[in-house]
């Protein structure tokens, strides 16, 4: 049976490039080697999503292969494909600092790594510097990077050396890169025994992130220098995606920030001013007479400070009427004087409903 690529994807033939951009970014997020090292199922299902979006990301290619299949890329250059060129390709269609696209070569990529950094509220709407440790990968001396002891390798016995292997279907055949070696055509005699067949050992370092002001979940942020090791001891780049913890007042959408107000119905009744906490300072909201539950009171430029401008979102504060559990006898009683004081106007109901009640006892006569 014959993988659709758009399944792989998780989306529809409807789908637009931009959902299909999306869905990729998260699916190869979720299954890049690096967040999921020495495992197989994951690394395979890496390679499949990438020759998916390699397919559907292109007009032509997607084209070509809603009308034929798989079959109708014979012949096209996509037809075969390379894990390290995916890896290659996977640092491009990030994108750089919050938005800034940027070119890397082959032997930088296969160097990259990627992580996670938790932030919370404050630290991800006001910036800081966040001490940060991870581990990255060095290569291993003894083996020189191979895995093998002594560096010894021979001619990978599945693709004879190649770094191939090929699949037929009917009279047309497709190259893919070979499982059992990676693409290298080799494969180790014995395992290293320094780094356990490896080819590298982990190093922990620490060190200090600059985060700007207003980053969000999600967010990508490129450290040059910090990924692995190669073989001239040059380091990849280290690329962190944030992730922002919510915070137990304030409940932020994008660059606009909305906090719940409960406010009492007396205050509700007579109109009043309060002060609420805004970011970056008290906030005076002045609350008319007769305002309904659930009314939002918007403050310009007090919210996130909008990433790569000078302009920030809005703050909204929300209304929220508190009705009092329980009253006392005295409290029934104010209340009761209170609404005798209002005369008709206490009843809107009798005068609303009198025409429905007429019409109700006309149906039973």
């Amino acid at each position: 049976m014959e993988i659709d690529y758009y399944e792989v994807l998780e989306v529809t033939r409807t789908s637009d490039k931009e959902s299909i951009k999306k869905s990729y970014r998260k699916l190869a997020l979720k299954y890049h080697p690096d967040r999921n090292p020495n495992n197989k199922e994951a690394e395979e299902r890496f390679k499949l999503i990438n020759e998916a979006y390699e397919v559907l990301s292109d007009d032509d290619k997607r084209s070509l292969y809603d009308r034929y299949g798989k079959q109708g890329l014979q012949g096209n250059s996509s037809a075969g494909f390379d894990f390290d060129d995916i890896l290659g390709g996977f640092g491009s269609i990030f994108e750089g600092f919050f938005g800034q696209g940027f070119s890397r070569n082959k032997q930088s990529n296969s160097l990259d790594s990627l992580q996670e950094l938790t932030l919370n509220f404050k630290e991800a709407v006001f910036g800081c510097n966040k001490k940060f440790t991870h581990s990255y990968k060095v290569i291993c001396n003894a083996c020189n990077a191979t895995g093998a002891k002594d560096g010894k390798l021979s001619a990978c016995t599945e693709c004879g050396g190649s770094g191939k292997t090929y699949i037929r279907q009917g009279f047309m055949t497709f190259a893919q890169t070979c499982a059992k070696c990676g693409g290298s055509g080799k494969q180790k005699v014995e395992s290293c025994a320094a780094c356990k067949g490896k080819g590298y050992k982990l190093k922990e370092e620490s060190f200090e992130v600059p985060i700007p002001e207003g980053v969000d979940n999600g967010n990508k942020l490129r450290i040059q220098g910090r990924g692995s090791e190669g073989l001239n001891g040059q380091r990849g780049d280290l690329f962190l995606v944030l992730q922002v913890q919510d915070d137990e007042n304030f409940v932020r959408d994008g660059e606009n920030v909305y906090i719940e107000v409960p406010v009492f119905f007396t205050a509700i009744l007579l109109g009043q001013s309060i002060t609420i906490p805004g970011l970056r300072r008290e906030l005076e909201l002045k609350i008319p007479p007769n305002t309904k539950d659930g009314a939002q009171f918007v403050f310009e430029n007090e919210g996130v400070k909008i990433l790569n401008s000078k302009s920030y979102g809005k703050f909204v504060a929300q209304i929220t009427i508190i009705y009092p559990k329980k009253l006392t006898n005295e409290q029934k009683d104010l209340l009761t004087k209170l609404n005798e004081s209002f005369g008709l106007e206490s009843t809107p109901h009798l005068n609303t409903l009198e025409q429905c009640f007429k019409k109700i006892k006309s149906w039973f006569k």
